[in-house]
Formats: C-alpha cells, sequence, structure tokens
C-alpha cells in the first residue's frame, strides 16, 4: 500500500516559539497539507518517534515522519545528539533530517553531515527568504526526491 506523501506527517523540533510560528506560517504559504507536528526539544522528538513504534506494536504500521525539520541549540536534548539518536536507529534513519539552524559554524555544518543530515540551511533572517526555503523544501522533499516512506 502507498503512503500518500501529502497526509504523513512533518515533524519540526525547534525551542523557539517564534521560529515555530514563522515555520508554520511559511509552511502555509506554500500550500503544504502535511500535518506539521511541533516539538519544543530534541527530547520530544525522541520521545514521540518512540511513542510512535509503541503504538505500530498495535498497529498495523507506524506514524512515522516523512521528514523532520530540526534545530541544532535547543534546551535538554540538542539537535546534535538527537541527530545521532536518530540516525543511530534502524527504525528511524531512513527518515531525511534537515537542519535548520541559526548556525553558521563550518564545524555544525561539518558535524551534521557527518552524522547523517539531509541537508543544512541556516535560518532565514527575513520572512520571505523563509518562504522560499519552505517552498524550495516542498518542492524537493515532496515533489521530486523519493522517499522511503512511499513505499509503506
Amino acid at each position: 500500500m502507498e503512503k500518500k506523501l501529502n497526509s504523513c506527517p512533518i515533524l519540526v523540533a525547534d525551542d523557539d516559539e517564534g521560529d515555530r510560528f514563522l515555520i508554520n506560517k511559511a509552511m502555509q504559504a506554500n500550500g503544504v497539507e502535511n500535518p506539521i507536528r511541533f516539538l519544543g526539544d530534541g527530547q520530544e522528538l525522541v520521545d514521540h518517534l518512540n511513542r510512535n513504534l509503541e503504538m505500530f506494536k498495535q498497529a498495523s504500521a507506524p506514524d512515522l515522519p516523512c521528514l523532520i525539520l530540526m534545530d541544532l541549540n535547543m534546551p535538554r536534548l540538542d539537535g546534535r545528539e538527537t541527530l545521532k539518536i536518530v540516525k543511530g536507529h534502524a527504525k528511524f534513519r531512513e527518515i531525511p533530517v534537515v537542519i535548520l539552524s541559526n548556525s553558521k559554524n563550518p564545524k555544525d555544518i561539518a558535524g551534521s553531515y557527518q552524522e547523517g543530515a539531509n541537508s543544512f540551511f541556516t535560518k532565514p533572517l527575513d520572512y520571505m527568504d523563509l518562504v522560499g526555503l519552505m517552498g524550495l523544501l516542498k518542492i524537493y522533499w515532496f515533489q521530486n526526491a523519493k522517499l522511503p516512506s512511499e513505499g509503506v
């Protein structure tokens, strides 16, 4: 059974409420139809993924996201450690993870790719640039790239 890409959830892990609001608005401006779940830090993201695996034991298929957008600098469990956990887990490693951070540090960029990030973007300072970035992500991940979730 094929999973529709516009129905699979997008997870956004970011501790900044203002950034979550703007990301949501930018996705709406691009007509993203996917359900979007906002999480305040990496620990919430990992807990959410693990709960879905637990529910998998009782259902026919886990409701895993088809895309994760994640900040690096978050409390409790930061994006660096969260990325290691997600990409180190057999059930989660195929989920595309896009880092969306204020960091421009080359070590953060290189480290994110070394740990398995699929893309790294510095958060735009201008809202219209964020709208453009969300449009780019929509076109790339949901209209052009072939995702493992398509065969689920």
